[in-house]
């Protein structure tokens, strides 16, 4: 007998007894950006069958969400060994829907440690195109091999039939393999895009610590030291949950000039000045909204000695990245000082030149973003299904 564990459901059949499309998407993000997908698909042709993996999103689209990936997923290693029986049931279940209902494609979205895991486990039983079967394996966003395990592309060559791109870079960086892929746009420079931040010159210094319980507890006090230094103005603290939020008061308790410093959930367009930022998703934001800034990190020693070893990559932030050049000023470890991060501060609300070059560069991050004349990640996964 297998000592997989069942899972306390099955994942329910599809609602009009066949299935288009499957979409894979574990995380917050892909859900949103998979969600935009289906509604252009499902504008087009309201008839498709869509199920979906995934979350919210997805199911307010149209997909018919057969679990909630989103309020699964977990980050850590400690953590997802504790929840290891249920993710290891869970995708056995997956892979029984998939070969029970046979969709023509499955579209994995981001989420590569799951994701690329099930596309194999298709192959290898025999279920999709690359293994003999008939079933189309799309992958929506690509894992960033630029920066770390560059060989994932030729399993992932061996496993997939597409993947599509949202930075214009990554193409080449399948050369060497014969999958196909394609550049279809950044989610965030779509048409229905609602920024959660904009420029503002007489607003606040927005603080992005980031997302995660370890890194903001690393990061944030940098933030602040900044902030504090600069002396100016009121301040915007974006939490993303309330595991950040209780971090984040702890750093603030007994602090000088608490009234100063607003702590707010994501979700309302946030106007600011400038901005003090992780290198995450919310600097990506910040950069295409033309808020100038700069990018703060600080790591545990050893994962940051790790880290220069593994990841070959001139600059953190995505943005700079993509302009080649720094649009955001990056202080990493000990280079993140009050005083190096009030200077910056200062010359971000208090230069006409610094401020309208960051709105230059903003311009041209979009322009590189744009959907290409090709289409959008809607059109290439309706080619897909064709």
């Amino acid at each position: 007998m297998s000592a997989t564990p069942l899972l306390p459901f099955r994942l329910a059949p599809p609602a009009g007894g066949a299935v288009d499309l499957l979409i894979v998407a574990g995380e917050h993000s892909g859900d949103e950006h998979a969600a935009r997908v289906v509604r252009e698909l499902r504008a087009r042709e309201p008839g498709l069958a869509i199920a979906a993996l995934g979350g919210p999103q997805l199911a307010a689209a149209g997909a018919q969400l057969l679990h909630d990936l989103t309020s699964s997923s977990v980050v850590g290693l400690v953590e997802v060994l504790k929840n290891y029986s249920f993710f290891r049931a869970l995708f056995e279940e997956t892979l029984r829907w998939i070969g029970e209902h046979r969709p023509r494609a499955v579209c994995f979205v981001d989420y590569p440690g799951l994701n690329l895991r099930l596309a194999a486990a298709l192959r290898e039983r025999g279920l999709s195109v690359k293994g003999g079967g008939k079933i189309k394996t799309l992958f929506y966003i690509s894992p960033q091999i630029w920066a770390w395990k560059a060989k994932r592309r030729f399993t992932m060559a061996r496993d997939l039939d597409a993947l599509a791109t949202i930075f214009p870079f990554e193409p080449a960086c399948y050369a060497d393999t014969a999958l196909p892929v394609e550049f279809v746009g950044h989610p965030f420079v779509a048409e229905d895009y609602v920024p959660p931040v904009r420029h503002d010159p007489a607003g606040p210094v927005l603080l992005l610590p980031g997302s995660r319980v370890q890194a903001v507890g690393r990061i944030f006090p940098a933030l602040l030291g900044g902030f504090r230094a600069f002396g100016q103005r009121d301040a915007v603290v974006l939490y993303p949950s309330e595991d950040i939020r209780t971090v984040l008061e702890r750093a603030l308790a007994g602090s000088p000039g608490r009234d100063k410093i607003e702590l707010r959930p994501t979700g309302r367009t946030v106007a600011a000045a400038a901005v003090l930022t992780s290198s995450g998703t919310m600097s990506m934001h910040c950069a295409l909204a033309g808020i100038p800034g700069a990018i703060a990190y600080r790591a545990n020693p050893l994962t940051y000695l790790l880290g220069r070893m593994l990841v070959k990559i001139e600059y953190l932030g995505i943005a700079n990245l993509l302009l080649k050049e720094p649009m955001y000023p990056e202080f990493i470890q000990g280079a993140a000082t009050p005083a190096a991060l009030a200077a910056q501060l200062r010359a971000c609300t208090g230069d006409r030149a610094r401020v309208a070059q960051t709105a230059s560069q903003a311009e041209r991050l979009r322009a590189l973003l744009h959907v290409p004349a090709s289409g959008t990640a809607a059109d290439w996964v309706a080619r897909h299904l064709r």
